[in-house]
């Protein structure tokens, strides 16, 4: 790929990511005064990031079975306040755990 057009994606790149930032800012100046918004708003980070997370979960093993236990295992310990660092350790280990049974079956 030449130089040319791999500026011209990044130029365009970069001017939809700063019209994505952009545009709520300058529309929305005033503090935003309705409840109902203000409390969908607050859940929007959370919705976005499980979006992303959760189907790559399950398409991150060689099986979705070992996948599925490794999501149940950290679902269960984050629902019981575990730390993200436990969580993490114990989802990655149940699903190498996982695979490895079902390697044997």
């Amino acid at each position: 790929m030449s130089a040319i057009p791999l500026w011209a994606y990044v130029l365009v790149m970069a001017g939809v990511t700063y019209l994505v930032r952009m545009t709520p800012m300058v529309l929305l100046r005033r503090k935003i005064r309705s409840r109902f918004l203000r409390s969908f708003l607050r859940y929007v980070p959370y919705a976005v990031l499980g979006a992303m997370t959760i189907p790559a979960i399950f398409h991150s093993t060689a099986s979705v079975a070992s996948a599925a236990v490794g999501f149940l295992v950290a679902a269960a310990l984050s629902f019981r306040g575990r730390s993200l660092i436990t969580v993490a350790v114990a989802a990655c280990a149940a699903a190498y755990l996982a695979q490895l049974i079902i390697g044997f079956i």
